[in-house]
Order: structure tokens, then sequence, then C-alpha cells
């Protein structure tokens, strides 16, 4: 069981997210929607915990300065070594920040970060397919490239358990 940090989406932003997802999926292409439980929810991580204090982890978010609502360009589609297909925000200096400051709170309650949310090493992506087979990636450019360029609206966060999809909301954006 792992525990993510997610920004998460406003209305607009989350439908528009969902109808891509729709898409793809009449198109025989596995997607969040259909993905192990069913509960997911577009977001953009920041960090993944394999081990935890949940009260703690929430704590200490809660305690971060809160950020602004946040515009984020999507403009290209990204592919993972292990078939996972996403699409690929331009980072700005300030998402690495928070990004950045985020991680940096959650490693002083002891919580085990995975290696890929290491700052420097972290790459923010929104996650489309997440078992993408080769063959099927021309279908997936298709679709993708009818809709991009995406500005995406992220106006809060949450702790997402990623084994059942319960959200944990926080009190604002990290």
């Amino acid at each position: 069981m792992a525990l993510s940090l997610c920004l998460l989406l406003d209305d607009r932003s989350d439908r528009a997210v969902h109808r891509l997802w729709h898409r793809l999926e009449t198109e025989g292409i596995t997607t969040l929607l259909s993905h192990t439980h069913g509960h997911h929810v577009p977001h953009l991580s920041f960090a993944s915990l394999r081990s935890y204090d949940l009260p703690a982890v929430t704590m200490v978010l809660g305690g971060l300065p809160a950020a602004e609502v946040t515009v984020i360009q999507f403009d290209a589609l990204g592919l993972f070594r292990r078939s996972r297909c996403w699409l690929l925000p331009a980072v700005t200096e300030n998402l690495l920040f928070r990004q950045e400051a985020a991680v940096d709170a959650v490693l002083t309650t002891g919580a085990d970060l995975h290696r890929h949310y290491v700052p420097g090493t972290w790459m923010p992506h929104l996650t489309l397919a997440p078992r993408l087979h080769l063959e099927q990636l021309p279908v997936v450019a298709r679709s993708v490239f009818e809709v991009l360029p995406v500005a995406l609206t992220f106006d809060r966060a949450a702790l997402v358990d990623t084994s059942t999809g319960q959200i944990h909301p926080l009190p604002h954006p990290v």
C-alpha cells in the first residue's frame, strides 16, 4: 500500500481529463478509469510514500504555506519504461520548488519516499494509460494530440491511498 501526495484538478479540468480517458477506453485502451480499483482521479503526484504515518504526514503538509491555484500547460505525450503513458506538463521553477518543499516536509515524519519522487529526479506527469502496449501507441497519440495543448487548473491537494483510491483532502494546495 502506498500513499501519494497529489495535486487535484478543478471541476472543469477534471471533466476534460475524464473525457480523454473515456475516449481512450472506447478505443480499447485501459486508462485509470478501469485500472485496479477504478477509483482513480486525475492528478499530478508530488510524492509516493511506501511507508508513512498518515496523521503525521497530514499535519506536516497542513503546516506548509498554502499555494495558489495553479494552471499548468500540457503539450506533450510521454512514456515511462514500464509502459505508463502520460501527459507531460510544462515544468516551472515554482512547480519544482513546491514539490521539493512538500517532499522535504514529508521526510521529516520518517516516511519512506519512492526513489522516482526524489527532487531532481522527479518527472511530473498526469497518467493516462498505466499499461500501454506498444501497438496501442498510435491510437493514444492520435487521441491525445487532438486535444493538446491543454491548460489544466489544479486547485487542491490530497493524500491518496493508491491501493483503494481513498482520498484524504488537505486543507489547502501545497
